[in-house]
């Protein structure tokens, strides 16, 4: 399968936590930084390489699952149409999130729950 011109601009782990917190503080150890935190959701980044990303979460404010990974992508619109020719499950439709995103969820062969993601 080709990936048809698509840029891949990071991908990033998303870790589910029941105290964003304490996980933070763990992540802050190794060198991480918070770049956004809108309570439900942390996002922390390397200073020294901001590609380098974990994200951690309690509960997804708009999606009724948690992702495992999320990608961000150059034409989310294009990813979404590529995914869905194939068939894939798409879990949370593509969708203009408040806080200034377009994404949706699909679930990769192996079931984990994938959010592709651009920044409008």
């Amino acid at each position: 399968m080709s990936n048809s011109g698509m840029t891949i601009r990071r991908a990033v782990p998303d870790i589910t936590t029941a105290d964003p917190a304490a996980s933070s503080g763990f992540y802050q150890l190794l060198g991480f930084r918070e770049e956004m935190n809108l309570g439900w959701v942390v996002n922390l980044v390397s200073p020294s390489n901001p590609t380098a990303q974990v994200i951690l979460m309690t509960r997804d404010a708009a999606a009724s699952v948690n992702p495992d990974l999320s990608v961000e992508v150059d034409d989310v619109d294009a990813a979404y149409e590529a995914v869905r020719a194939t068939g894939a499950e798409i879990v949370h439709p593509i969708t203009d999130e408040q806080w200034g995103v377009r994404r949706f969820f699909v679930r990769d062969p192996n079931g984990k729950v994938v959010n592709v993601v651009s920044h409008r």
